[in-house]
């Protein structure tokens, strides 16, 4: 008998429909599974038989062949066990075919029949309703993502026997709904102030102005100076997620298979941290079947690299491409993957070796040509595409120990809401909406400046041999200053200002 059963799929950030066929026909007892199946699918047949076994059900001794089509598309991952172990049911006439019309199943079979989460469950949902399918059975544990999706019935299971009595009318299973909107304010919420902060004025300017216009961000200190908690408390002042931010961002962390089981969806803007020992493949993404990385990860959020110097050298150039475009794309001999990577990169490092070079407390051990060599870890092209460079110093004891406290995260976020909506405004439906994005274009239209400030900008070029990428950049963060001013023009203040947020284009030694 033959049977066709709906599943699904994941090629970067899309999902695909599979139709899983099955096939039982007499012959030796034998289990074939084509369609370009990768490992992990060959194995289902063991995972499957015993599910089917040890659920209470006989399992077929003919021939059975199990077909996943388009077949000249690779299949990976463990999420086809349930719509196999259906169709196999459904040919064997335990389910009605006809209850099968029109529903989508992913799970992952265990030996006893439980059936367990599995990545990628919310894009499938998502191209299930473009589908105009009406009917999901997801695991429990994906429940929640996939009931994000309005318009779909999304039947939690437990258990291969709870699919088989549902379908067959002897029991029933509510689909799960959520109030999303309860559910996407609840969970918005942050654990961090910037009014914890003590001292580091001038930081947390640049930090400012930093999220106000989307600029990439530098910073160089000592040991303890406060720059990983600077880098942490960034998102509280960057503008709140919408919704359809939201889910973008979670169908990254899904498909990843990063998302915890009680996590239905991501509503603040993610803060990821890698270790500086991470492969270039963990960094942008990558693998056999291409999966994101932390770039994709930090999408719409921040990615912090501390101890910038110490990552490897091929990690941090393949950031330039992501950091420009916005996107990454990986191809593979079967398959391209493409996925988002529009984030603030926020990087943190020591002056030096030993970390107290220019320290107002520490003397520095370090020779001048250790110093050189440790800031050369960090090549130009990369430096010119991060608009700020800025020093942290040590805080002193004073400013650690006074209990005024500095402005909070919700005061500095309304400047930064109002920023940037005056960019919004100037750039329309261009589809840029950070000045850290403009095009050359759109730098001549909006970025014009005065004679006195041409003078300083040539005094820069002349002292800092800066490139033409970071002229851009001085001016891109120009206008942005100019933006939380709510002035109209670029002052020669806000290009000085600008410029002096250039470090690492001046000789430190």
């Amino acid at each position: 008998m033959f049977i066709k059963v709906f599943g699904m799929s994941v090629i970067g950030m899309d999902s695909y429909p599979v139709f899983v066929e099955v096939d039982i026909s007499q012959g030796l007892p034998q289990f074939a599974t084509v369609g370009l199946p990768d490992t992990s699918v060959k194995e289902s047949r063991d995972r499957i038989k015993a599910a089917i076994k040890n659920s209470g059900y006989r399992f077929p001794r003919s021939h059975v062949t199990v077909n996943l089509a388009p077949a000249d598309i690779k299949k990976e991952g463990t999420g086809f066990d349930l719509p196999i172990a259906v169709g196999i049911l459904a040919a064997e006439e335990l389910i009605s075919e006809d209850s099968l019309q029109n529903c989508l199943f992913i799970g992952e079979l265990s030996l006893d029949g439980s059936i367990k989460g599995v990545r990628g469950v919310l894009p499938a949902a998502l191209k299930a309703k473009e589908l105009g399918i009406k009917s999901i059975f997801v695991p429990e544990d994906n429940a929640s993502e996939a009931a994000m999706v309005d318009g779909v019935n999304v039947y939690p299971v437990k258990t291969l026997p709870d699919v088989v009595e549902f379908l067959s009318g002897r029991s029933n299973i509510e689909p799960l709904k959520l109030d999303i909107s309860k559910i996407f304010q609840e969970i918005r919420q942050y654990d961090v102030d910037f009014n914890e902060i003590k001292g580091q004025k001038q930081a947390m300017r640049a930090l400012e102005i930093a999220a106000a216009g989307g600029h990439n961000i530098l910073m160089i200190g000592p040991p303890g100076s406060g720059k990983s908690m600077l880098a942490k408390r960034l998102p509280t002042i960057l503008p709140d997620l919408s919704f359809d931010e939201a889910i973008e961002v979670t169908k990254v962390f899904s498909v990843a298979g990063s998302l915890n089981k009680n996590e239905m969806l991501i509503a603040v803007r993610p803060f990821r941290s890698p270790h500086h020992t991470i492969s270039d493949a963990g960094l942008v993404g990558g693998g056999q079947t291409p999966r994101p990385g932390e770039i994709s990860l930090a999408h719409l959020g921040v990615l912090f690299l501390d101890e910038l110097p110490e990552f490897k050298r091929n990690a941090l150039e393949a950031l330039r491409q992501p950091l420009e475009e916005g996107a990454i794309t990986i191809t593979r001999s079967l398959v391209t993957a493409s996925f988002p990577a529009k984030f603030m990169l926020v990087a943190a490092m020591n002056p030096c070796p030993c970390g107290y070079f220019g320290d107002r407390v520490r003397a520095c051990r370090c020779s001048p040509q250790q110093i050189r060599q440790y800031q050369g870890k960090i090549s130009g092209p990369l430096l010119d595409r991060i608009d700020l460079h800025i020093e942290v110093p040590s805080v002193k004891y004073r400013a650690l120990s006074g209990k005024e406290m500095g402005e909070s995260s919700a005061e500095i976020k309304s400047r930064v809401n109002l920023t940037r909506e005056r960019q919004q405004k100037r750039f329309g439906n261009s589809g840029i909406m950070v000045n850290a994005r403009m095009t050359e274009k759109q730098i001549k239209a909006y970025c014009p400046i005065d004679e006195e400030s041409h003078k300083l900008m040539e005094m820069a070029i002349e002292k800092l041999g800066l490139s033409a990428r970071a002229m851009n950049r001085i001016l891109k963060v120009s206008r942005t200053i100019a933006d939380l001013e709510s002035k109209e023009n670029i002052e020669p203040a806000h290009v000085a200002e600008a410029i002096q947020y250039r470090t690492l284009d001046r000789n430190l030694i």
